[in-house]
Order: structure tokens, then sequence, then C-alpha cells
């Protein structure tokens, strides 16, 4: 946590409501995000219980199961999701526009730009906490490898048509939402911590009906007090005023109002089975339709006010304007989108449950650098960011007060000029420490040369690029006196790692190539990838002597140990719900 943040949060205990952090807002939101709110049994996180979804705030789609034990339930409430959501993503699959995509030449291996389709928007998905981030890359997990009917006739409680698609959508977007800055799946409590800081801590902070009290307080009045009702508060019956954002519910009601009602529902369900087509088989069907509609109305009085509570931050975050960088991060998310649909539709196997070595390190780079990238473009959009990076010394705001033409010595002089600022902060510069600004949304570079002597708060810079060809500089490239600027000790634009192979070049350390026969067998009994005990003891086995002799050369040289072939992943409770 910064400086500034933890100045923000003693001045909220102090004042008894949440301080900004930002003075913009650094995520996407969408004209019309899909909000869904999920909720689950109590024990048993794979087991979904019910859940609103929708796109309008006033109507939105209640989805429950009666019996969370029953599997024909399960794939009923997942095959209403698919029907919920799917249609919602394919309606952004086919508004596209031509954008250019730099790819590899299979001929030259040269770099070369294509001219492919980019949707135009991608859809957004929204749940209440970062517990509803998880259970969607659970739900993605559970349901993209279910085989259906139409798939394998044999296959035993084949799923319903579209629910293994919905899971590799799910899944597609729980990845998404692990890249630094990405909107395309975003938890409402999350959005509004970055914006704003509480007086709680960072666990209380998960509590939307607590979050939005600290923020927005009811009649003005202190958002301690408020959060604290919203968080304790009871009715008659026990039950919160303000249930928890899920998706686990409370265990007051669990066990006083859904527990009783599930076993009302059970009850019911046996007796219309004993009584079959007799007399009392219609008795017996009401009673059981009237079960199902208490759980219904039981669900909806859980999940409706984390609904409405999500829609209410969504109306305080859309006060703040967009960030000026922040459509670059959402070109990122389209480009994301349509790669997703374009594997979906050419064909390809669903996301494996482990990724190889490569696309692990892949995606791990690729974390990191968007990671850097979001804090410096979050610093250059925001004064109030920015102030945060000045005070640990990654920053500073200069005043031009002299500016001095210098050439550098080579047999082609380009322009080097001096640059004399003046600043209050006490940034963390060394001899030839490299520095950046912003010039027409680009970065410029200069190094630091040293301070003016005998001047408190006098720096000199020398800009090193971005002044054209010519001997003079380019017009607007140099500051002028007077002009304030804000220089960064950060890039603002990451560079990328060293190059990893390619899937074929993977070494057999790490899997080996995959044309092996036996689907990643290391060659000449190496190890195997992904086989726990593999490298372990077998290379702790082997000892090489230190010293060899004419007899050690003349025996025949021992084989290797070979290694049986990996074993397929186990199956889990999290595979099936």
């Amino acid at each position: 946590m910064s400086l500034i943040n933890t100045l923000a949060r003693l001045e909220a205990v102090e004042s008894g409501r949440a301080q900004p952090l930002t003075t913009v807002r650094h995520r996407r939101l969408s004209e019309r995000p899909m909000v869904f709110v999920p909720l689950t049994t109590a024990g048993e996180a794979g087991a979904p219980l019910g859940a609103l979804v929708g796109t309008d705030r006033e109507s939105p789609r209640l989805l429950t199961v009666a019996q969370p034990r029953d599997r024909d339930l399960r794939f009923a409430f997942l095959a209403d999701l698919a029907e919920a959501l799917l249609p919602h993503l394919d309606s952004y699959a086919d508004d596209v526009e031509p954008a250019e995509r730099n790819e590899t030449d299979p001929e030259t291996g040269k770099r070369v730009k294509v001219e492919v389709d980019l949707c135009v928007d991608a859809p957004q998905l929204i749940v209440p906490n970062r517990p509803g981030i998880d259970f969607v890359r659970l739900l993605g997990r559970s349901m993209r490898f279910r085989r259906t009917a139409e798939q394998d006739p044999d296959t035993p409680y084949p799923a319903p048509a579209r629910v293994p698609l919905l899971g590799r959508w799910l899944t597609h977007y729980g990845e998404r939402a692990r890249v630094p800055g990405s909107s395309l799946l975003l938890a409402a409590t999350d959005l509004l911590n970055r914006h704003w800081a509480t007086g709680q801590s960072n666990l209380e902070d998960q509590h939307l009906g607590a979050l939005l009290a600290w923020i927005d307080p009811p009649d003005g009045g202190s958002g301690r007090d408020a959060a604290l009702r919203a968080e304790t508060d009871r009715d008659r019956r026990g039950q919160l005023l303000c249930p928890p954002a899920g998706p686990a519910t409370d265990p007051a009601f669990d066990n006083r109002l859904l527990a009783p009602a599930i076993d009302e529902y059970d009850r019911a369900r046996q007796s219309l089975g004993a009584a079959e087509d007799g007399p009392g088989a219609d008795e017996q069907l009401g009673r059981l339709t009237r079960a199902e509609r208490e759980i219904r109305a039981l669900l909806a009085s859980q999940a409706r006010p984390t609904w409405d509570a999500v829609w209410r931050g969504l109306d305080l975050l859309r006060e703040l304007p967009e960030g000026a960088r922040v459509a670059d991060r959402w070109t990122r998310d389209r480009w994301s989108f349509t790669g997703h649909r374009d594997r979906v539709r050419s064909g390809e196997p669903p996301q494996p449950r482990h990724d190889d070595a490569v696309t692990a390190a892949q995606k791990l780079a690729s974390r990191e650098t968007a990671q850097a990238q979001l804090e410096a473009q979050e610093a250059l959009d925001d004064p109030l960011v920015l102030a945060g990076r000045r005070l640990s010394g990654e920053a500073f705001i200069g005043e031009v007060t002299d500016v001095v033409m210098a050439y550098s010595e080579s047999k082609r002089p380009s322009p080097r000029p001096l640059i004399t600022l003046y600043s209050e902060d006490r940034p963390q510069l060394g001899e030839r420490t490299k520095v950046y600004r912003s010039l027409d949304g680009k970065p410029q570079s200069a190094e630091f040369v040293g301070r003016e002597p005998g001047g408190h708060g006098l720096l000199v810079v020398r800009l090193t690029d971005r002044m054209g060809r010519g001997k003079e500089p380019a017009e607007g490239s140099v500051p002028e006196k007077g002009e304030r600027i804000a220089w960064t000790l950060f890039e603002h634009d990451q560079r990328g790692g060293p190059k990893l192979p390619s899937t074929e070049e993977t070494p057999w350390t790490h899997g080996g190539p995959p044309g092996v026969e036996g689907a990643g067998a290391a060659p000449a009994g190496g190890p195997v990838a992904g086989d726990a005990g593999a490298a372990g003891p077998v290379l702790g086995a082997v000892h090489l002597p230190e010293s060899r002799t004419p007899a050690d050369d003349a025996r025949p040289p021992s084989p290797r140990p070979s290694l049986p072939l990996p074993l397929p992943d186990p199956v889990t409770e999290e595979d099936f719900l």
C-alpha cells in the first residue's frame, strides 16, 4: 500500500467517510454490462443454488436450483444460465471492424502486418465481489469438459447442448480477469476499492453493502455507522437486512429458512412420486409447486439487495470521467474476445486443465508486463495517483527555468538540450538516471545530469530522443521556459522479455517435444513434465563419477532408467457440479 493510500485511509477513519483515491475512472464500464449475482450452497462451492443475471437493472432473471444435490436440476440451471449469457455474448461477435495485426510469415519468418476483423465492442461481465470471479472460473472448469448427447451418445449423464460452450467462455473470462487492467470480468468491490479508500480492513471491503455505506452513506451520515448497520442489522426473523454479496449465503438464512424449505420440497417430491397418477397426485403437485415458489422467493430475497447494490456502485463509478488510456486497454480486451471467438468457431478443443511450460511462462510474462504498464498509465492519467509516485520518489513535477542547447559529440551531431527544472519533490535520482515525460502520448526520455550548484531544488536533465532527425529539434519537442512537466523514473511502455521457445522446441525437462510418441514422454528415459515424483527420486538416484578410468570407458553405457508415461489428470470434485 502506498503512502498516499495509507493517508487516505487515516483520513477516512477520522472523517467517517471514504476518501477518493483517483480523479478519473481507471476501468472501462460498458453501456450494457451483464451483471451476474451467483449464490452457492454452504460448504459446497461447486453446487449452484441460484443466480440473478441480466442487463436490465429493473428486471433481472432469477435462476434457482430447488435441490442442489440433484444432478438434473443442476444441469437445468446451467442450461438456463447458458440461455441467458450466450445470446448476449453472440450479440457482440459479428459486429466487426478492419484492423491490422502483426503476424509471423511462415515462409520468411519475419513479422508482417495483416488485416483482420476486430470486434467493435466486447461484452462485459460484472459480479459483486472477488469470490464471484472465483465462482465464474470454477463454473467454467466444471462445464467446458462436459460431453453432450450429440458429441457422445454413450456418455453417462450428458450435459445440455450449450453448457460446454458456456464453460469455455467463462473460463476465458476467468483467465482474462487475472490480467491487470482488463475489464472483461470485473468485481464491483474491486472497482470501488480502486477508486475510494475506506476506514475498514481489506477483508471488510469485500462486503459490498458496507463498502457502499462508507462511500455514499444514507442521509449524509457517518459511513462508519452505516457500514456497521449494513454488516449486523437483522429483522424480526434474525435475517440480515443487507445479505452478503455471495456466493455463499448467511448461515442464519441457511439454517432457519433455506434448509426447512428444501426439506419441504424433498417431501413434496417424494409424495408426488408415491402418488403417481392416483387421486392425490394433483394435490401433491400443487404442494411441490408451492415449495418451489418458496425457495425462489427466499433466494430472491438474498440476491436482490446485492443486485441493487452492484448497480448502485456502477452509478457511483460512472460519475468519474474515464481515464485517457483506458480505451487502449479495452482494445486489448476486444482483441482477446475476438481471438477466443475465432478459436471457438474454428472448432478448437477446450482450454486444457493445466498449461504447458511455454504457455504458462508466456502468461506470467504478459501479466507482469500488463501490471507494470497499468501502474504507469494510471499515474500518467491521474494526478492523484501520480502524487503517490511522487511521494515515493518515483516521479516529480518540475518547472522549466532554463533551456541550453547542446549537441552530441559524434560525426553527425544530434541535439541534446539541457533542461533546468525547479522542483519541490525529492526524486530518487542518481548519476545518468533515466527520466521520462509524455510527449503527444509517447514517452520522451532524458537523463539526469546533476543538481544546479547553489540552487535548492534545481535539477538538470538532458533530452535524448524524439526531437526529429535534423540538426535542430523539431517544433514542440523541447519544453519552453515556464512550462510545468511531470517526469517519471519508470518507463511508460514496458519492454517485452526474452523470446520463449516454440512448443516444438520445448526441452524434455519441460514436457518434451509434443511429437514424441507418448504425448510428452521424455526422450531416453528423461523425466516427464507433470509427473510429480519423476524428477526428484529418479534424478537423485543417478550419480556421475568424479573421474573415469580406461576400464570405465571400455564398459558399455548403462541404459538410463525408463519412466512411466504421464498419467491423466485425476478427476476431482471440482470437475463436476
